[in-house]
């Protein structure tokens, strides 16, 4: 996953964050919340050990957010849309940021764009490099589906978490690409 730029590490740290983990076939996942709802979600580390050690009494709305977040994590997965998402903190990113995360969302499961067609969707045809900096700042891959998005003529371009991620991802979703 690509780290947190300055304004998200001082936020993460002005916050409260609460951290759980979300088991898969797959690894073990781990979720972020603050009192705004899921603000990171990391993928499973190649060692498969947790780094964390004991964690605070979760409160039940987050408790609630994190049920979501496992269901989507695990449908996603398995190449399905999520049925429903929980409340999604992206404050971290900025204006620019926060409006490419948008768009993102907004990519249908097995479908996929370029970064240069998310930069025209958002008015700015000429930020297609910009784009793809805001993919790899994206604090919540999977729900935020940055995998769908590809470089120019739909060759695989970059990942967070590694294109080992984004090919089983797309593939899950029926979509098969060069690299």
């Amino acid at each position: 996953m690509g780290a947190l730029d300055s304004n998200a590490k001082s936020f993460l740290k002005k916050d409260r964050c609460f951290a759980c983990s979300i088991k898969t076939p797959a690894g073990i996942f781990r979720a972020l919340y603050t009192e705004n709802g899921l603000v990171k979600l990391e993928f499973p580390s190649k060692t498969g050990h947790s780094k964390h050690g004991n964690k605070p009494a979760i409160p039940q709305k987050i408790s609630a957010w994190h049920s979501l977040t496992t269901k989507a994590v695990r449908k996603i997965l398995e190449g399905l849309p999520a049925d429903s998402l929980p409340p999604l903190d992206i404050s971290s990113g900025t204006e620019f940021q926060r409006r490419v995360w948008r768009a993102l969302m907004a990519i249908p499961c097995g479908k996929t764009r370029t970064y240069g067609q998310i930069a025209e969707a958002l008015g700015m045809p000429r930020a297609a490099r910009a784009v793809g900096r805001a993919c790899g700042a994206n604090p919540i891959p999977l729900l935020i589906p940055c995998h769908r998005v590809l470089a120019c003529n739909n060759l695989l371009g970059g990942f967070s978490a590694g294109l080992e991620w984004k090919q089983r991802l797309l593939a899950a979703e029926g979509i098969r690409l060069k690299k």
